[in-house]
């Protein structure tokens, strides 16, 4: 077996693993960047890229399907789905090939193939062809969905996973998604409207991210209106039959019920890929689900000289996490002993279905488990002028304020354009901005944003915040 030495060796070359290598380039020039099975992120290959150009599809469909409400009339629609899925993977493909250029333009000396286990603290077994003795490491090996095995024996390839989707070269006819998670919900209200018959299936009540119990029962009924869902379903029993999949499960009211579908989607969450990496072999403290314990401001395990980030943390799966732990740990992993405490970004999470779903800042349920006192100021987008316009008022938004103060904590939100107004609340959060500073801001007319302004007004009320004089005088104009 060839042994090599290296100051940093990255496991991993995903959207971690690729911004960890360039800020560990920053310190030694010593850098091995480890991959087992393609180069590339999970975003451009089978993640976000690839789903939001299904959805796009989705939405263009739709938008023609329901063109009547505004007197436009459109005729009957054909979905060629051997055309939408053509497009879905040529433009995936481009994607993927910006970050496979990228990955080809570094030094070969520096990648290297296999699959990477722990032998000893800090000693690597590569592919079963290479030894390598690292004296720091970054663990990025990011996640797998989460299947039941059983599910996966008895379903073959009738079981799948969002990553098969994007592998299809045309659309079938009828899906059974399991998870009412972002991807599972995402995934099923795109096929939907694609025109594939799809059941959404979820073992609990909740539909989606958001925490708060009003927004959640909102997003139950929205979603409810357009997509078949089974919430509440209990002893879910998949079969195979010459058609595909026969699907047993016990409804809410405790009636069985039976459905054939072409595919079974699990959608159910993603595990770390961290149960092949030898941990055992090494003195890592491990916390309950296997992922060794860390310091998110910094990505080091314990005090030792090894590093984690990406979705190998099972922390927060979004691809700018990902970034920012990887710059994060490659960085203090290229300048170790020398480790130092990062700030991290303000949460922000977005769900491309339609309406849209937000979180930024801190959620409900994060005020409620730490015990921070809060005031929540709502708005419906259902009579929102803007909205109304659109023809797409749907939701409410909620958002959060600390009391004396008057700072603005975080906010949720279903409903229109929620991708934006996310970004907006999210650096008001980072910014540390009090409610006020939030209504001075300026306002267009008509927009989607003045629900947000009605929203933090009513907060303010709730704060028992003093109206400032500049907003007296917006106040005062006509047709506010």
């Amino acid at each position: 077996m060839k042994t090599i030495q290296t100051d940093v060796a990255i496991i991993g070359a995903g959207s971690a693993g690729m911004a960890a290598y360039r800020a560990a380039l920053a310190h030694t020039d010593r850098v091995t960047l480890i991959e087992s099975q393609a180069y590339g992120t999970t975003c451009a290959r089978v993640g976000c890229m690839p789903s939001k150009l299904l959805i796009a599809a989705a939405e263009s469909a739709h938008a023609v399907k329901h063109s009547g409400q505004f007197g436009v009339h459109a005729g009957k629609v054909n979905i060629d789905g051997a055309e939408v899925m053509a497009r879905v993977i040529s433009e995936r493909d481009r994607f993927v090939g910006f970050v496979l250029d990228t990955v080809e333009q570094w030094p070969p000396e520096n990648r290297l193939w296999g699959h990477a286990r722990f032998v000893e603290d800090m000693a690597l077994h590569v592919g079963g062809h290479t030894r390598v003795d690292a004296s720091r490491i970054v663990i990025a090996t990011g996640s797998r969905p989460a299947v039941p095995e059983a599910w996966r024996r008895e379903l073959g390839d009738r079981l799948i996973v969002n990553d098969d989707v994007f592998a299809w070269s045309t659309l079938p006819t009828s899906v059974a998604v399991v998870g009412t998670g972002v991807i599972g919900l995402e995934l099923a209200q795109a096929l939907h409207r694609l025109g594939v018959r799809v059941r959404l299936f979820g073992r609990t009540e909740r539909v989606g991210p958001l925490s708060d119990p009003l927004l959640q029962s909102v997003t139950r009924d929205v979603f409810q209106k357009e997509l078949a869902m089974s919430l509440s379903a209990q002893d879910i029993r998949p079969r195979r039959n010459e058609q595909g999949v026969s699907l047993q499960w016990i409804a809410s009211d405790g009636v069985r019920h039976e459905e054939e579908f072409d595919y079974l989607l699990a959608a159910m969450g993603r595990r770390p890929n961290i149960d092949n990496l030898g941990l055992s072999m090494t003195r890592l403290e491990l916390a309950a689900n296997g992922v060794p314990v860390f310091d998110r401001r910094s990505g080091q395990v314990g005090n030792s000289p090894v590093f984690i980030a990406g979705d190998a943390l099972d922390d927060r799966g979004l691809l700018h996490e990902a970034a920012d732990e990887g710059r994060i740990a490659g960085d203090n992993a290229g300048r170790f002993p020398d480790v130092r405490l990062r700030l991290r970004r303000a949460p922000l999470a977005v769900v491309f279905s339609e309406p849209q779903i937000m979180l930024a800042g801190a959620s409900h349920a994060e005020l409620t488990r730490d015990g921070q006192a809060f005031e929540t100021g709502v708005v419906s987008f259902e009579d929102q002028g803007r909205s109304r316009v659109m023809g797409r008022n749907q939701g409410a938004l909620h958002v959060y304020g600390e009391p004396g103060t008057g700072r603005f904590l975080g906010a949720e939100m279903i409903g229109p354009a929620a991708e934006h107004l996310g970004h907006l609340l999210a650096w008001s959060a980072q910014r540390g901005d009090t409610v006020q500073q939030m209504i001075d801001s300026p306002f267009y007319h008509p927009v989607i944003e003045e629900g947000l302004r009605t929203a933090l007004r009513h907060l303010r009320s709730k704060l028992q915040l003093a109206p400032s004089a500049i907003d007296q005088c917006i106040d005062c104009l006509p047709g506010t």
